[in-house]
Formats: structure tokens, C-alpha cells, sequence
């Protein structure tokens, strides 16, 4: 137990730090700017390359992983949606931010640090297929659904404009791209230049502690005014039901080595991703609601997310339910 709390404690601890800062400092959001594109276009980056270019190529190419631990997110999701809608009679629009709410877990930023120091450098892969597929799938569907609800689409040309705008936001995406030209250096077994090596590697070393830091100010940026109904459902769906059904589908998909399968189930159970509130800011849909839910459910991580581990570390969970 208390190698498990020396591995969360500082880990949301520097949440924490963040949040102090933010409340102390009382800088405007505004002023999160540049860290967050450091952190987004840069750090980031630079460790899911240096996770991927050093991996054999097989590895990468694990399909029946991707498309399994996809289709138990979108499960989750469709879930949210269908209880948003007939539920609370949300219309299309906060139903898809319900939906995110429960299946789009804070992956890009505290997925890579958590994973890596529960489970080591074997995490690398799994974690880096996890959180570019996944935010590459919830960048198509954000938008196409908010169009959809909007009836944004009703010429050609509104269906070409929304087709090219998922395209672009999908393929330029800075992970997507890292994730790209790591594919590619593994594949081909391309040697890095020590020199570029280098600047990978402290980009790389940055990347979880500016995260963490900047989601603290970020939480503290945007206080909680009231506590959505919507929780009741949406919390443990998000950090209970997600990852018991990661951890079962995976099991009944099968031969997965078991650092894959727990790192998947350890993304599944993070908290709601900050990109939620993004996403409802920039729709106008649900985006106090999406704000509340992000403090809410991160609070209780900390106490889900040591749970976990524990039961894994111990041995606990077998890392197959049908070997």
C-alpha cells in the first residue's frame, strides 16, 4: 500500500500544486496559454514519438487491441448518450457532451505519467495506440455530432466543409502527427541523431509535470458553482463502469499481455478530460455542467485510481477473467 501511495500521492500532488497556484496567483485564463502549447505541441509529442520509435513494429500494428478497447469507450459513451436522452431528455447536443463526459477520460495528460510509473516502459505502446486512436475517434465525433444537432448540414457543401474540417483537425493534430513519424522511424528502423535525441528526451521528461501542473491551474481557473444532476450517473460511470468493462472486454477478447491490459483499464478509469469543457465552450453546450463534471470527477480519482491499483499490485485481478 504505501508504494502505491508514494506513486499517486506526488502524482496528484502536482494537481494540486496546480491548483494552489491557480487560485493564489490569480492570473487570467488567458495567461495558461503558452504552457499549453508547450505542452500540447511540443512535450507531449515529443514522448509519444520516443515511446513509439523504439518499439518493434508488430507491436504497433496490434489492431485487435485498438478496435477493442475503442469499442468498449463508444460503449460506454452510447450508454451516457442513451441515458442523457431518454433519462434526462437531453436534447442531441448535451446528450453528446454526456456521453464525452463518461467515456473521454483525461488520457493525453495524465495517461502517459501514470501508466509509465505504475507499470514501467512496457506501458509505452499500449498507452501511446490508446491515446492517439481514441482522440483522433473523439475529434470526428464531437463535431459531427454538434453539426448534426445544429442541422448544420443540410447542402453538399456543408457536408464537404464538416468532412474537411474532421480531416484536417484529425490529421494535424500534433499526437496524431508524433504518433505518425514514430510509426514511421519504427518501421523502418531509422536511427534518431543523438543531438535530436537529446531535445527528445527533455521535451519528453517535461511532459507529465507540466500537464499535471497546468490541469491543477486549469481546475482552479474554473470553480464549481453547482454540482450537475447528471453526476449521479455520469461519476461512476466514468471511473467504475469503464474500466470494469476494459477490463472485460479485453479479457473476452484475449492474449494480451497483461502491462497492455492494465494500462488500457488504468486509461479507462481516469477522470472526465478537460477537453470535455473544452469541446461545451465551444459549442455553447453544457460547458459549466462539463467543468463541474471534470473537478468532480478528478476529486474522486484519487481515491478510484489508488483502488485500482492496489487491487492490481496486489494480484488481486488476474490480468485475464478467461485465461
Amino acid at each position: 500500500m504505501a508504494d502505491i501511495l508514494g506513486l499517486v500521492l506526488p502524482f496528484f500532488g502536482l494537481i494540486l500544486l496546480g491548483w494552489i497556484a491557480g487560485r493564489r496567483a490569480r492570473q487570467p485564463v488567458e495567461a495558461m496559454g503558452w504552457l499549453n502549447i508547450f505542452i500540447i505541441y511540443l512535450a507531449l509529442p515529443a514522448l509519444f514519438f520516443k515511446l513509439v520509435a523504439r518499439t518493434p513494429f508488430e507491436e504497433l500494428t496490434r489492431f485487435d487491441f485498438i478496435l477493442s478497447t475503442l469499442g468498449v469507450t463508444y460503449s460506454i459513451f452510447t450508454l451516457a448518450f442513451l441515458l442523457a436522452r431518454f433519462l434526462r431528455r437531453a436534447k442531441i447536443a448535451e446528450a453528446t457532451m454526456q456521453g464525452l463526459a463518461a467515456a473521454y477520460g483525461n488520457i493525453g495528460y495524465m495517461g502517459p505519467g501514470l501508466a509509465l510509473l505504475a507499470f514501467g516502459e512496457k506501458a509505452a505502446v499500449p498507452v501511446a495506440l490508446i491515446v492517439c486512436f481514441e482522440n483522433a475517434l473523439h475529434f470526428a465525433v464531437a463535431p459531427t455530432a454538434m453539426a448534426l444537432a445544429a442541422r448544420g448540414t443540410d447542402g453538399g457543401s456543408g457536408h464537404l466543409a464538416l468532412i474537411a474540417t474532421i480531416v484536417k483537425r484529425i490529421a494535424f493534430h500534433p499526437f496524431i502527427l508524433a504518433m505518425v513519424a514514430g510509426f514511421a522511424f519504427a518501421g523502418f528502423r531509422l536511427p534518431v541523431p543523438e543531438a535530436a535525441q537529446r531535445l527528445i528526451d527533455y521535451l519528453a521528461q517535461t511532459a507529465a509535470p507540466c500537464a499535471l501542473f497546468a490541469m491543477g491551474v486549469t481546475l482552479a481557473l474554473r470553480p464549481l458553482k453547482r454540482v450537475p444532476a447528471e453526476i449521479g450517473y455520469i461519476v461512476p460511470l466514468k471511473l467504475i463502469v469503464h474500466p470494469a468493462a476494459m477490463y472485460l472486454g479485453l479479457s473476452l477478447v484475449g492474449s494480451f499481455d497483461p502491462v497492455w491490459v492494465w494500462s488500457a483499464v488504468l486509461l479507462a478509469a481516469l477522470p472526465t478530460a478537460t477537453n470535455v469543457f473544452v469541446i461545451g465552450q465551444q459549442y455553447g453546450v453544457w460547458p459549466e455542467r462539463a467543468s463541474a463534471t471534470v473537478l468532480i470527477t478528478t476529486a474522486c480519482s484519487v481515491v478510484t485510481i489508488t483502488g485500482l491499483l492496489v487491487l492490481i499490485r496486489s494480484g488481486a485481478l488476474a490480468p485475464d477473467l478467461f485465461p
